[in-house]
């Protein structure tokens, strides 16, 4: 795989999921647009600006076993399409799901994002 350079469209997709991975919302905000919008696919709004994603992601971060593992990304235009599998804690226990992220990109930022989340699958307890 090539190294991801700075010019890259899907930089700040790229960025922005290593400070997610790191769970360091200092890190992670810079790689969003003031007025970005933030989407459960096709088009439930979650967050209407970077201060609503941020206060998403500050809760979200707080999963010890937060974690997403890049599958397969694809870029058309200024789109940015992830395949990820994500690491969580849910409400019932420690699991994973699938999860396309889609990011629209705009002077370097992340300017829309959609997110379609399959269905979870919990992990075996560990005895």
């Amino acid at each position: 795989m090539t190294r991801m350079q700075p010019t890259d469209l899907a930089y700040p997709v790229h960025m922005q999921l290593e400070a997610y991975n790191a769970h360091d919302i200092d890190a992670f905000m810079p790689w969003w647009a003031d007025n970005c919008e933030y989407y459960a696919f096709p088009s439930i709004l979650l967050a209407s600006n970077a201060a609503a994603i941020r206060e998403r992601h500050i809760v979200r971060f707080r999963e010890p076993d937060l974690f997403g593992m890049l599958l397969s990304r694809i870029v058309i235009g200024n789109l940015v399409v992830d395949h990820e599998t994500v690491q969580r804690n849910f409400p019932e226990g420690r699991g994973e799901v699938d999860v396309v992220c889609i990011y629209e990109v705009e002077e370097g930022k992340i300017s829309k994002a959609w997110f379609k989340m399959g269905e979870p699958r919990l992990h075996e307890p560990v005895a």
